[in-house]
């Protein structure tokens, strides 16, 4: 998908990373079982930590699984989310082992699996859009989440619909974003912001 917008990287890269943003306006056509494997097979790839491996993905796409992650996404998500034909919750594994020795580095690889992931799924012509609005204890009373397990994110993947109904609010919010530049967000040497 080409946002068409005026989105430039002031760096060659490739253009995958430009492209891939965040709409709300999602077809309810299901996704091919082929694609959706691809997708996380991206994020299987991602590096860890001594090659933990922490993340996880509970995936809904029965009309009563995405009931239950409804039930726990909070009502302005829902919205634009429901059409969606599939939603995902992302955890990551606290633990590194049957002991329960702490792994410190869950979260940092877990997100680097969702970036994987978003730029495969951007590849082969599918959005997602990550969530923080929901209800992370909706989410392991529905889903059955052990306590060793973190609750990251929900995110919904699908086809994008520019004919989507929308709320005028989420229409209005259907632009890709700009990004801070690079000299904003590197240091040299110690932090000064």
């Amino acid at each position: 998908m080409n946002t068409n917008n005026k989105r430039e990287a002031h760096y060659a890269i490739d253009p995958i990373y430009i492209n891939r943003w965040s709409p709300r306006a999602f077809s309810d056509k299901p996704i091919e079982e082929d694609k959706l494997n691809s997708v996380f097979e991206a994020a299987r790839w991602a590096p860890s930590a001594a090659n933990w491996q922490p993340w996880r993905f509970i995936i809904a796409r029965t009309s009563k699984d995405r009931e239950k992650f409804l039930s726990f996404i909070n009502d302005n998500n829902v919205e634009w989310c429901k059409r969606a034909p599939v939603l995902v919750t992302i955890i990551s594994r606290k633990v590194r082992n049957e002991e329960g020795d702490p792994n410190a580095f869950h979260s940092f690889d877990t997100g680097t699996a969702w970036g994987y992931l978003t730029l495969e799924a951007a590849r082969q012509g599918l959005i997602t859009h990550g969530m923080g609005g929901f209800s992370k204890e909706g989410a392991r009373n529905e889903l059955g989440i052990p306590d060793e397990y973190n609750i990251e994110a929900v995110f919904a993947m699908g086809y994008y619909d520019k004919n989507a109904p929308l709320s005028v609010r989420n229409k209005e919010r259907e632009i890709p974003s700009e990004r801070r530049s690079v000299k904003e967000i590197i240091y040299d040497g110690y932090f000064q912001e």
